[in-house]
């Protein structure tokens, strides 16, 4: 079942589209649920509401799935180009973007103090960091990264999926060794194999954290998905080995 609402983001004075999807028994039982968020809401679930046609699927991965969760897909900015400094923590200069006004940073506070305080008034989560996740692709894998490590309180796992962090990955660096990062924190990782095709550098950034994260105790996957692109196909692949690496 998906349900969607909008919620109001005071820092662009706009309200965005937030897509729930609840267990199919949610209305039948008392249960809770462990949580994820995710960015491009609009791209997980249904291929009707996806930007290019094609979505994750994850409605119909999520009822045959034995792990039943609530998912929490924020929709991105559809104004312009706007989605890249959304989904992008730091402003930067980048060679094939140009300048992008970075304002992640305040999305994730509205997210880990509005929009999470909300889903948990309005449905039953467990609201503690070991049952949330976060999850994202391309921008949105790097935001999902960079929340993972500035907001670790909150966020016990992430899965990342062809993530923009060779973008910034000084700034993302400087933000690992600024916070303690708990032991018992998962990240899945992942490229397809012709995304990353003559820049193999990508696989080197994600390495240092995936060696950072092991010596703090913590579990990094690093996946290459065979023949896969930068796209919802690629991603939608990998549904049950990024929810198996963050949920078992």
């Amino acid at each position: 079942m998906i349900e969607k609402f909008e919620h109001y983001f005071p820092l662009k004075q706009t309200f965005k589209q937030i897509h729930v999807y609840l267990p199919d028994d949610y209305a039948d039982s008392e249960e809770r649920y462990p949580v994820m968020y995710m960015y491009d809401g609009h791209n997980l679930f249904n291929d009707h509401d996806a930007t290019y046609g094609t979505s994750w699927g994850l409605k119909d991965f999520l009822e045959q799935y034995d792990k039943r969760l609530i998912i929490v897909g924020i929709e991105c900015s559809h104004n312009g180009n706007e989605r890249l400094d959304e989904y992008c923590p730091y402003p930067i200069e980048t060679s094939f973007f140009g300048t992008m006004n970075g304002y992640g940073d305040k999305l994730m506070d509205w997210v880990v103090h509005d929009l999470k305080a909300h889903i948990d008034e309005s449905y039953r989560t467990y609201p503690f960091r070991e049952a949330t996740a976060i999850g994202g692709s391309s921008m949105g894998g790097l935001m999902a990264f960079y929340s993972v490590i500035a907001y670790n309180s909150y966020f016990s796992k992430a899965a990342c999926l062809s993530p923009s962090i060779s973008l910034c990955l000084d700034q993302l660096k400087a933000e690992w060794f600024h916070h303690n990062i708990s032991p018992d924190t998962r990240v899945y990782f992942s490229f397809g194999e012709r995304e990353i095709a003559g820049r193999e550098q990508v696989l080197a950034d994600v390495g240092y954290f995936n060696d950072q994260l092991v010596q703090q105790g913590g579990t990094s996957y690093i996946h290459v998905q065979k023949n896969g692109g930068h796209n919802e196909t690629t991603w939608k692949k990998q549904n049950q080995l990024f929810m198996d690496i963050l949920w078992k």
